[in-house]
C-alpha cells in the first residue's frame, strides 16, 4: 500500500520545519492528555502533509486542542505510540497496514484490503473511512526500455534475468518470491538504494539499475520521463489512505470531519500535494490550509 509521497530530501526538509517541533514535544514523552488530539506522522514524507490536513479539519470542526508531531519513525514505532496513547491518530496506507497486522493476507483490491484490515485490527485501534487516494508501490523503467514493448510487469518478466533492480532494503524480503511466483521474474541482481528517493532516481537515470520501485504519487516519475509498469496480476495490494486512530481518542463529530477529508482526497489531488511539497517547496501548513479551503472544508463553511 504504504511519495503517496523523495525520502531523504523530504526528511531533510522536515528537519528544518522548526515550528512543528517547537509546537509539540516528544510523542514518546507523556502522551495525549484528556481532550487532546496528538496527530503523528511516519517516516513516509507525505504523511506529514496528511497529518496537517487532518489537524486543520479537526480544528475547523471545533476541536481546539490539536497538535501535530514531526515524523516519529516507521510503522512499528507509530503503532506502539497509538497503543500507549502518546499519539491519537496517524495517516496510514491500507495495504501495508493490513500486512503489518496479518502478514499472510492475500487481499489485493481496495475493498478486500479495507474489509480485512478492519477485521485484523487489534483491540484498541480503529480505522476511519478510507480515501479514494492511493499511493502504492510501482515498478518503473526508463523510456528506452519501455519503448521495447515493456509496459506491464508481464512484459518485463522475460527480461528480468538481465536486469538490475533497485529499491528499499525490505523489498527483497517482501516481494522477491511473490514476483517470481506471479510473473516468473527473477532479477539478475537486487540492489538496495533507498525508499523511493533520490538514490533510486539517480541510479535509474544513470543506468546503474534498470528497474526501480517508486511510489505511484511521486512527482519524480513524470519529471524524469520514467514509465510506470502496470501490475497486471495485482502483486501489490491496494494502498488507500486511511486514518488509523487509538480507539476512543476521537468523538463522533471528529470522526465525521476526518471522513469528509477522506471523501474528497483523490490520487490526483494527493499527487498534486506532493508536487507542492517536494518540488515547489511550499510549507505543509500552507498546503493543508489551501486543500481544506479548496475542498469546502475550511473554517466557517456552511
Amino acid at each position: 500500500m504504504r511519495w503517496r509521497r523523495v525520502r531523504s530530501r523530504l526528511l531533510a526538509l522536515l528537519a528544518g520545519i522548526g515550528l512543528l517541533a517547537a509546537a509539540c514535544g516528544n510523542p514518546m514523552e507523556g502522551g495525549a492528555g484528556r481532550g487532546e488530539i496528538v496527530i503523528g506522522a511516519s517516516d513516509v514524507g507525505e504523511t506529514l502533509l496528511l497529518a496537517q490536513i487532518y489537524a486543520g479539519a479537526l480544528r475547523n470542526a471545533g476541536s481546539e486542542n490539536v497538535s501535530v508531531h514531526p515524523p516519529v519513525g516507521g510503522r512499528e514505532v507509530v503503532v506502539e505510540a497509538l497503543r500507549d496513547r502518546s499519539l491519537s491518530l496517524v495517516p496510514d496506507y491500507s495495504g501495508n497496514l493490513l500486512r503489518y497486522f496479518d502478514e499472510n493476507t492475500e487481499a489485493t483490491t481496495s475493498q478486500e484490503v479495507y474489509t480485512e484490515l478492519r477485521r485484523a485490527l487489534p483491540a484498541g485501534f480503529e480505522v476511519l473511512d478510507q480515501a479514494p487516494a492511493e499511493d502504492t508501490d510501482v515498478l518503473v523503467v526508463r523510456r528506452d526500455l519501455a519503448n521495447q514493448g515493456v509496459r506491464t510487469i508481464s512484459d518485463l518478466a522475460p527480461l528480468c534475468g538481465d536486469l538490475v533492480f533497485g529499491g528499499p532494503g525490505q523489498w527483497a524480503d517482501r516481494w522477491r518470491e511473490k514476483i517470481k511466483e506471479l510473473y516468473g521474474c527473477e532479477f539478475k541482481q537486487i540492489t538496495v538504494t533507498d525508499t523511493g528517493g533520490p538514490v533510486t532516481v539517480a541510479a535509474l537515470r544513470s543506468g546503474d539499475i534498470q528497474v526501480a520501485d517508486l511510489f505511484s504519487t511521486s512527482a519524480t516519475i513524470e519529471n524524469n520521463g520514467f514509465v510506470p509498469l502496470e501490475d497486471d496480476k495485482s502483486m501489490f495490494p491496494a494502498q488507500n489512505i486511511v486514518p488509523l486512530a487509538a480507539r476512543g481518542a476521537l468523538s463522533e463529530r471528529e470522526k465525521q470531519a476526518l471522513n469528509e477529508v477522506s471523501a474528497v482526497l483523490t490520487t490526483e489531488k494527493l499527487t498534486r500535494l506532493n508536487v507542492e511539497f517536494s518540488e515547489e517547496k511550499r510549507h505543509p501548513l500552507d498546503i493543508a490550509e489551501d486543500f481544506l479551503r479548496e475542498n469546502g472544508l475550511a473554517r466557517g463553511r456552511e
